[in-house]
């Protein structure tokens, strides 16, 4: 296949996963070009990317969180003729035969507008647990490709037609939840999402428990829910107000009380904030239909 595949990094503070992860595209059976946008690292992040002259890196002077830092690399290979760009994280690394195969599977089925590979976590055995939620909510399966509802942007292989279609990552989104925000605004579009059971990668991270980062994830999981466009703006509103008494209950088997109802009102006062902000919530919705 001579399909131009572009991947797309975006670093902050992950000099101890840099080597592995250029080192294993380097050594990809598939040859790719590699695009890396470094958030402003305080690390030896650009140091060890600048290294390597098959990269070419982008250095932003702040950190721009995951999708508009993504962004600019989607926009960069799209411009330089991208058929395919290969999302992957910082803290993952690739087989020689990973690429290969997530092309094949493109290729040989257009109607997917994502297809992630099997991921496994940093011991290269275990799948990762996170993973492993949204394989077994697969609602389809043919061959070595299953179609599920979300996967995680850890390694998202996608095609052009899927980006031009869909558009990039909103950027009301700082870091979490823009990626399921994409996957709503790629089935609106009439695009499947799949897991290519012959591609693998691994996710080297350690999930854990942060009150702070869990009302982020909170608050994030309420936006993507407003900005479903698969449903109407009323039904958002109170399938939204629905998680705002829902996740709290969720999180009180790793919290107690206090931390529990200091959630609750903070999400309460978020999805407050987002009904007065109505008109800019159906604008963006508007956005994501007409892209």
């Amino acid at each position: 296949m001579d399909k131009k595949v572009f991947v797309v990094i975006v670093t902050y503070n992950g000099a101890k996963w840099i080597d592995k992860n250029i080192t294993s595209l380097l050594e990809s059976e598939y040859p790719v070009n590699t695009i890396v946008i470094d958030n402003c690292s305080t690390d030896d992040s650009v140091v060890l990317l600048s290294k390597y002259l098959e990269v070419q890196l982008i250095q932003s002077e702040t950190n721009l969180g995951f999708g508009k830092a993504n962004n600019i690399g989607i926009k960069k290979a799209l411009d330089n003729g991208a058929d395919y760009i290969f999302l992957l994280n910082q803290d993952a690394w690739v087989f020689p035969k990973t690429i290969s195969s997530l092309v094949n599977s493109m290729e040989t089925n257009a109607d997917y507008g994502i297809i992630s590979p099997i991921h496994f976590s940093g011991d290269e055995t275990t799948w990762d647990e996170s993973f492993k939620t949204y394989y077994n909510r697969k609602t389809a399966s043919s061959g070595n490709l299953v179609t599920v509802p979300f996967v995680n942007a850890a390694a998202w292989m996608m095609s052009r037609a899927c980006i031009e279609k869909v558009g990039l990552f909103e950027p009301m989104f700082s870091h979490y939840g823009e990626d399921r925000n994409y996957c709503d605004r790629v089935k609106y579009h009439r695009f499947l999402i799949g897991i290519d059971e012959n591609a693998s990668i691994v996710h080297d991270r350690v999930i854990k428990r942060n009150f702070k980062k869990d009302v982020i994830q909170s608050q994030y999981k309420i936006l993507t829910t407003l900005l479903n466009i698969n449903n109407s703006l009323d039904k958002s509103y109170r399938l939204a107000f629905k998680e705002v008494l829902g996740l709290p209950k969720y999180f009180s088997k790793y919290y107690g009380v206090g931390k529990v109802a200091n959630l609750f009102f903070k999400l309460f006062s978020y999805y407050i904030k987002q009904v007065r902000a109505k008109q800019s919530i159906e604008q963006v919705r508007q956005k994501s239909v007409s892209s």
